[in-house]
């Protein structure tokens, strides 16, 4: 595993030793004082080399375990990561892209993205030894994590906002979590989570608060990386709610290039929905030269896994985004419908409405001229149809029951 030099503070920038801190700076506190894993990688970049992943034959996110804070003995039996990179070259073309590709989340353990940030997160709690783990989420890494706790014998408490969908629900539930829908919103959870965490002791996997989290969703972007030989595209695009998953594919995008395994990095764009868009709005003032630390904000969206009120990663976020000349998008509930159904049918893959936001995303930054003709794309897809099929095929037209005959078959048929 790669050896942590330091957790650093994005606000105050102290410095604290690896694993003297479960989850913020202690000074600064939750959302400002969000921590950011630092590696020595002057001596990773002669360490590694392009090969280096590949000869560990690991077919998940532990072939990175060089680059990871904590090591795959401690991991739980779930495989997390080395998920599929599908190329799309006819959609590319009809777009006036150079290439696209889908990299598809969806056949994750629980159908999410969320299982990289967990099975790092679970892991660095079993180095720690820490007994139970707590989680706040409006639904994908509450399943997440009550999964890989199930896989591990570890208990775990959830705090959901009462929108939940009871797909997610029906996981959590199966997984043997002890879940507490909570009367209110997002923010409403993740802060009655954080006070369970703290007088209990449990570890913190909300996005936001552990740093854990984000070292593992940067594997998506390795993934990339390795897929296409380090020859990287130009833009990268995934939803964003939280935070977390963004930050951590622009650092695993900005990781490649400081150890010396990539040239450049993408551009990365945050797609959000309109009706939910504090951290679209935090980088807008940041760009402007003002705080970035977003106020709680109204959030209301049919792509409910992006459905955040006040961010919790929005300044890991913004930073991270910034560092690679990338910026933040919005769509309308529209757009994202219209997205969710036409991905499925161009590429195969089922999408929750926010796992297809990026693909809305795309279309609008293109009709923008923000991404040129010729520009290479991946799009991230971080959650299956299966987890909010109501979401997913909203506005969708059911087929009509026929007799079971072949006349009522060829009558449909041949009109």
């Amino acid at each position: 595993m790669g050896e942590p030099v330091a957790f650093r503070c994005l606000t105050c920038g102290r410095q604290h030793a690896p694993w003297s801190v479960d989850d913020v700076c202690p000074r600064c506190g939750p959302v400002a004082g969000a921590l950011e894993v630092e590696y020595d990688y002057p001596y990773l970049s002669r360490r590694l080399s392009r090969g280096t992943f590949a000869e560990s034959r690991r077919l998940s996110l532990w072939r990175y375990e060089p680059l990871l804070p904590v090591s795959e003995k401690h991991a739980v039996p779930l495989r997390a990561g080395w998920t599929p990179l599908y190329a799309c070259p006819t959609l590319a073309a009809e777009l006036g892209l150079g290439a696209l590709w889908v990299k598809d989340d969806t056949v994750n353990p629980t159908a999410s993205c969320k299982d990289r940030g967990t099975a790092v997160t679970v892991a660095a709690a079993r180095k720690l030894g820490r007994a139970a783990l707590v989680c706040a989420s409006t639904g994908n890494a509450a399943t997440s994590t009550a999964g890989f706790c199930a896989a591990g014998g570890i208990p775990c408490y959830i705090f959901v906002p009462r929108s939940a969908p009871r797909a997610k629900l029906a996981q959590l539930v199966a997984f043997g979590a002890t879940v507490f829908p909570v009367d209110g919103v997002y923010g409403d959870a993740f802060q009655v989570a954080v006070q369970a965490g703290r007088r209990f002791g449990w570890y913190n996997r909300s996005d936001g608060m552990n740093p854990m989290v984000v070292e593992g969703n940067k594997t998506g972007a390795f993934e990339v990386g390795e897929e296409l030989r380090c020859d990287l595209p130009e833009f990268a695009l995934v939803s964003v709610g939280d935070g977390a998953v963004v930050a951590g594919l622009a650092k695993g995008f900005l990781e490649l290039v400081r150890v010396g395994l990539a040239e450049r990095v993408p551009r990365v764009y945050g797609v959000q929905a309109a009706g939910a868009a504090a951290v679209a709005h935090a980088f807008a003032r940041h760009q402007e030269g003002k705080p970035i630390l977003p106020a709680r904000e109204e959030a209301e969206t049919v792509a409910d896994s992006i459905r955040v009120d006040r961010p919790q990663d929005a300044l890991r976020a913004v930073k991270a985004v910034a560092k690679t000349e990338g910026g933040f998008v919005t769509v309308t509930d529209e757009e994202i419908v219209a997205a969710t159904q036409e991905l499925a049918r161009r590429t195969g893959v089922f999408a929750e409405p926010s796992g297809a936001a990026p693909y809305a995303g795309l279309l609008r930054l293109v009709v923008e001229g923000r991404i040129p003709s010729g520009s290479r794309v991946v799009l991230f897809v971080t959650g299956s149809g299966l987890k909010d099929p109501e979401g997913a095929l909203r506005g969708v037209e059911m087929p009509e029951v026929i007799p079971p005959t072949l006349d009522a078959v060829a009558e449909a048929v041949e009109g």
